[in-house]
């Protein structure tokens, strides 16, 4: 059995199962995730001839990492071998006192969004638990030479996590637990498409929920987002309204802007009135380019036009900042290993973007290269 694909409850019952004291679970996490020990022969606290016995019980094998690539405004994208040819990429974001590690949860995606690069990918398998937690602790060792340590984790790279919710929420309980990477549930976001039965156990788990919502109406959502067929935006926004509830807590809405099919001024306003009875914050997430896409990135201006009529109209939005784009690292640009598949693309004729601070309404510009304007 793989070790990382098991909560502290099940390593417990494991253990009893072979006659040990379930104590001993905590000893083994303390040893994997605190001091990152997976040599049974120096965990010293269990005897000699429960360490031999291990040794053909446990494994402590992590997803190989392929590839490791990094952006000029120093986003890492990871590419993780995932057995049987198959592989998945995560991302490592930096932003102001916070580092992001956004992970994928299946190889491909059923959900096939018509502006995501992954959307393209048919569903091969979902990731097992050992997997999701893999890609954490690979990235948490490849970076804590450095002195860096994870502080966030969202689930929004490859695949849905409510599609693979079972492996996705176990492996959320091991990356929380106190004798586990300790990861503050407030600090975990699981982002879905909509797949309205499944996202009561968001709340359920206490996470953050994020919905990749897209469009202010069913016609358009419909056409860029096959789900809204089945789980349309009236019982989408049911099960938020249930998840605020149950929680307490604002629900992100994120929001990709195509051109000519959902930046138009008159689609902010009606964004604002569907989202303005739901406590909320809506993230604005210009279109990020891919081989073979469909759509292409609004202007700039009319970006600004329409942020600043969301902000007019008194929503909380914010316009987020575009991040590892030259390395096909952004939202909707992850991908599995393919021949020939294009490692970076040339932003050097980029504008410049920007970004809210909500509290003070200050705009910040960043350079094409991610660098703060002053």
């Amino acid at each position: 059995m793989n070790f990382y694909g098991m909560t502290q409850d099940d390593l417990k019952a494991y253990l009893k199962g072979l006659g040990k004291e379930q104590f001993r679970a905590q000893q083994i996490f303390k040893w994997v995730y605190e001091r990152r020990t997976i040599d049974l022969e120096q965990m010293l606290n269990l005897s000699k001839s429960f360490r031999e016995e291990l040794k053909d019980k446990l494994s402590f094998d992590l997803p190989k990492v392929l590839s490791h690539l990094k952006s000029v405004d120093g986003t890492q994208k990871f590419l993780f071998d995932v057995k049987d040819g198959n592989s998945v990429e995560a991302v490592l974001i930096p932003s102001d006192g916070r580092l992001t590690l956004c992970i994928s949860s299946e190889v491909g995606c059923n959900m096939a969004c018509k502006f995501c690069y992954t959307g393209k990918q048919k569903l091969k398998r979902r990731l097992e638990a050992h997997e999701i937690v893999g890609q954490f602790m690979q990235v948490t060792d490849l970076i804590s030479p450095q002195g860096q340590r994870i502080s966030n984790i969202v689930f929004m790279g490859m695949g849905e996590p409510l599609d693979n919710s079972d492996n996705v929420f176990k492996s959320i309980e091991t990356l929380h637990d106190s004798w586990g990477m300790n990861i503050s549930k407030r600090k975990i976001t699981v982002s879905t498409s909509g797949v309205v039965p499944e996202m009561w156990k968001v709340a359920h788990h206490k996470v953050r929920l994020a919905v990749s919502l897209n469009a202010s109406n069913d016609d358009v959502r419909t056409q860029v987002m096959p789900i809204n067929k089945r789980y349309p935006i009236k019982d989408l926004f049911a099960a938020c309204r249930e998840y605020y509830q149950a929680t307490g807590d604002r629900i992100t809405f994120e929001y990709v802007m195509l051109k000519g099919v959902t930046d138009s001024v008159e689609q902010a306003r009606e964004l604002h009135n569907l989202t303005k009875s739901i406590p909320c914050k809506i993230n604005i997430i210009p279109f990020n380019e891919h081989p073979g896409a469909d759509y292409t990135r609004p202007s700039d201006e009319q970006i600004e036009l329409f942020h600043s009529e969301l902000m007019r109209l008194g929503s909380h939005v914010l316009l987020r900042r575009t991040m590892g784009r030259d390395i096909f690292a952004a939202c909707g640009q992850l991908t599995s290993e393919f021949d020939n598949k294009p490692k970076q693309m040339d932003i050097s004729n980029s504008k410049i973007g920007s970004v809210y601070d909500r509290n003070k309404n200050v705009k910040t510009a960043f350079t094409a290269e991610g660098v703060p304007r002053v």
